[in-house]
């Protein structure tokens, strides 16, 4: 659904799957320094909205995804997961409860997948989800903003979901493109479902344990694979920032093969211009690649900052005599 943001003087549209809103107004790097100051909001319209109620609504989300959200209180937002049986992440939650309902906003064109799973598995119990994209969108400030809410908005951290009539009114601040966000998101080094992950990715290669998966909680679809590799293993992959060269004119784009000393180690997820950092972006590398080597994002060079480390999991010891005695 195309934002009427996009209307705005100078607005430019954001790249897919996020074309129905602005990837900046004009001014990218002033656009980062207010949304840092608490200044500016960030239309995220595009993203999909799904409301669970019921009075079962917490204990039922707790079975089947990642995050412990049983006892979850009203108005701490948090993330959870959706995981295969083999582990791999499916879908991404950022939500809150408010007492009476739990709000959820997902990745674009992923709200329908998501609500038609969750119908499928209520059986008896006492919840209901809705789809409710068409009644609102979600905006994104930073925690240096304090805007006055409107009735019937709901806070998720620092996101807001405002009925979707509200959102030219802008909650009285100026606007920040997409592209300001996710160069501040590439910064804090926060993962995004179908930019640092694909169809093979477990939460442990992006950095999604404690955030989203909770390792102390019940059982749950895919559950086996998150404590394997936390106790016994490691990811066979590592999420890494990357320092790009600041000589180069262009940015990798998603999916650009990384390279090192000629072959190819893993992708890049996001890419931006920084208005301190310069040229970043987020990479998924094989687990092996060396953390001190230099290598070519999309052709570019560019260096790492470790996020995931090589030796992330495989926290319990076994004593060699024992596991000799097991094999």
């Amino acid at each position: 659904m195309r934002s009427p943001l996009l209307d705005t003087p100078g607005a430019v549209a954001a790249d897919t799957p996020d074309a129905d809103v602005a990837g900046h107004y004009g001014d990218l790097f002033a656009e980062q320094r207010a949304l840092l100051g608490g200044e500016a909001m960030v239309d995220r319209s595009n993203r999909e909205v799904v409301r669970i109620s019921g009075p079962d609504r917490l204990s039922w989300l707790n079975s089947l995804s990642s995050q412990k959200l049983d006892d979850l209180k009203p108005g701490v937002p948090t993330q959870t997961l959706l995981l295969d049986a083999q582990g791999r992440v499916e879908h991404h939650l950022t939500l809150v409860d408010d007492g009476e309902a739990v709000w959820t906003h997902v990745e674009p064109g992923t709200g329908a997948e998501l609500t038609a799973f969750l119908d499928k598995m209520r059986f008896m119990l006492r919840v209901e989800v809705a789809d409710v994209t068409g009644d609102y969108v979600v905006v994104s400030v930073t925690a240096a903003a304090r805007p006055v809410l409107p009735e019937g908005a709901v806070a998720v951290g620092d996101d807001v979901l405002l009925p979707r009539e509200l959102l030219p009114g802008r909650l009285g601040l100026r606007l920040a493109g997409l592209w300001a966000y996710e160069a501040l998101r590439i910064e804090e080094h926060r993962p995004r479902l179908g930019f640092e992950t694909d169809h093979k990715t477990i939460p442990h290669e992006v950095g999604w344990i404690g955030t989203a998966v909770h390792l102390g909680k019940g059982c749950y679809k895919g559950q086996e694979t998150v404590a394997r590799v936390h106790n016994l293993g490691h990811p066979p992959r590592r999420l890494v920032f990357l320092h790009l060269d600041g000589s180069a004119d262009v940015l990798p784009g998603h999916g650009a093969a990384v390279v090192h000393d000629g072959t190819e180690v893993g992708f890049v997820g996001s890419a931006a211009r920084h208005y301190e950092l310069g040229p970043i972006a987020l990479a998924v590398v094989k687990r092996t690649v060396p953390v001190d080597v230099t290598l070519q994002a999309g052709g570019v060079a560019a260096t790492q900052e470790v996020v995931v480390p090589p030796d992330a999991g495989r926290n319990v010891q076994i004593d060699p005599a024992l596991r000799r005695r097991i094999r």
